[in-house]
């Protein structure tokens, strides 16, 4: 591998939320393994997670800076995944109290990092890199579709018409293809500014910092969204826009990435043996990230619409937390794992998602389309189902249903109910004889695998492209 970074110092620094945390440390072991000498900020309860990345590089240094108390999180935690809803916005605001600590570790350390890579979640860390003197670039763990979106709701801040009108149409005629949206499907971050939340003012701030900073580092792949990147470098006003995607762990063998998720009903073995014994892209795989929790009614819209399909499949159930109703989230119907015995196999908690994928008995996958699993997806060469429920999701099932053509909606927010009849038909054609999606499906596995190559790659090259500005600062 190149030692393209020449020893330069970089600071990365994760938002702490699985599903921003582990794209960021998946760039970080690709920029170790081209030579950057790099610390790592994070909490002490998030130290754990750096485990498989200081196993691969104990070269990598760590920040450990303390978790700052904020009165709407609860003491002890320091993770989004642990927080009610809304949670994010609290988890945001607390990590800007970081600016002090952090400003002061630079002010004592003897060689200093010459560039912040930090999340889009992180945008003071902007105004740090300007007092510093040094550059900051932002890493986006959505899609450069999605991000053209939220740039351009902080940039024009839309508002309805009607404010009790959820569905008002918000058009964005500026950006590719002129998306337009239901109100209720907007960032909740922004439609929480426009109702008047006094938390939201520095979230505002942070996106406009996320526009002003130096460079800009993406989860995807230019063959996958092209006309995005290019979207995002005129609006920025700057080529230092770098697609450097899919970011995703080795799965050359079945031991896999096995500290990435948290605990489960099963053993990994145990799933990927199952999958052994089924025929060829036969099976559906039903995972929804590691936030959403169904409520009871679809989670039995759901298990009927698995059932009356007859197809095989994998369903990773996330369990309820302390913020839902007891009993009435999360309920596995009764019986149901009685009557698909021979054909489903049901997984409490995490699921070794990325290794699930990429098995040959996999050919489908139904998703809340997060852009991990959305990467995730395309590069096993799957084709997908798609539910969006909140955040990104939504701009992330429009490309994938009516822009990339690998997708089918079969149910649109987080609080809707799917037809378990019009599912048990979407589930059935998706693994049968349509083989349409599944030809696009290969076609842009195909094009991800060329992104990746280290000799001619369009996303090594972007990252090798990003590591030598950041170490010639240019």
């Amino acid at each position: 591998m190149t030692a393209a970074g020449d020893g330069t110092h970089v600071l990365v620094f994760p938002y702490p939320a699985q599903g921003h945390m582990i794209p960021l440390l998946d760039l970080t072991h690709l920029l170790a393994s081209r030579g950057l000498n790099i610390t790592i900020l994070v909490t002490p309860k998030n130290l754990s997670l750096l485990a498989p990345l200081h196993s691969k590089h104990p070269t990598i240094k760590t920040l450990v800076l303390p978790f700052p108390a904020h009165p709407s999180i609860p003491s002890g935690v320091e993770n989004v995944k642990d927080m009610p809803a809304n949670g994010f916005r609290a988890m945001m605001r607390a990590m800007g109290e970081l600016y002090n600590p952090l400003l002061n570790w630079f002010h004592n350390h003897p060689s200093p990092p010459v560039a912040i890579i930090s999340d889009m979640f992180l945008g003071w860390t902007h105004r740090l890199a300007c007092q510093l003197s040094i550059r900051r670039l932002v890493f986006s763990p959505s899609g450069a579709m999605a991000l053209s979106v939220i740039y351009s709701l902080w940039s024009d801040l839309p508002k309805r018409d009607d404010p009790n009108n959820d569905n008002a149409l918000i058009s964005f005629p500026n950006i590719p293809n002129s998306p337009i949206y239901p109100w209720c499907q907007l960032s909740p971050l922004y439609r929480s500014y426009v109702e008047g939340d006094p938390v939201s003012e520095f979230m505002k701030d942070g996106f406009e910092s996320n526009m002003a900073s130096w460079g800009l580092v993406v989860n995807s792949f230019s063959e996958l969204e092209r006309v995005y990147l290019d979207h995002l470098m005129k609006v920025l006003g700057h080529d230092r826009v770098w697609a450097v995607g899919p970011l995703l762990p080795p799965v050359d063998d079945r031991s896999g990435p096995i500290e990435r998720g948290g605990s489960s009903s099963i053993l990994q073995s145990d799933v990927l043996s199952w999958l052994d014994t089924c025929e060829d892209r036969t099976v559906v795989y039903a995972c929804f990230g590691s936030q959403a929790v169904l409520t009871n009614k679809q989670m039995e819209e759901l298990s009927l619409g698995l059932e009356k399909s007859g197809v095989r499949f994998i369903w990773c159930v996330k369990e309820p937390t302390i913020e839902h109703v007891e009993g009435q989230y999360g309920v596995i119907p009764s019986g149901f794992k009685d009557r698909v015995m021979n054909r489903g196999f049901v997984v409490t908690g995490w699921a070794p998602q990325v290794l699930i994928l990429n098995h040959r008995a996999v050919g489908a996958f139904l998703t809340h389309c997060g852009w991990n699993s959305v990467i995730e997806g395309i590069f096993a060469g799957v084709p997908m189902l798609a539910w969006p429920m909140g955040a990104d999701q939504f701009t992330n099932a429009t490309l994938l249903v009516d822009e990339l053509r690998v997708a089918t909606r079969v149910c649109e927010g987080a609080e809707a109910i799917p037809n378990s009849d019009e599912l048990a038909r979407s589930l059935a054609e998706t693994v049968g004889e349509n083989r349409v999606k599944m030809s696009r499906a290969k076609e842009l596995r195909e094009a991800a695998l060329k992104a990746i190559k280290e000799e001619g790659g369009t996303s090594s090259m972007d990252l090798d492209d990003s590591i030598s500005r950041i170490s010639e600062g240019y």
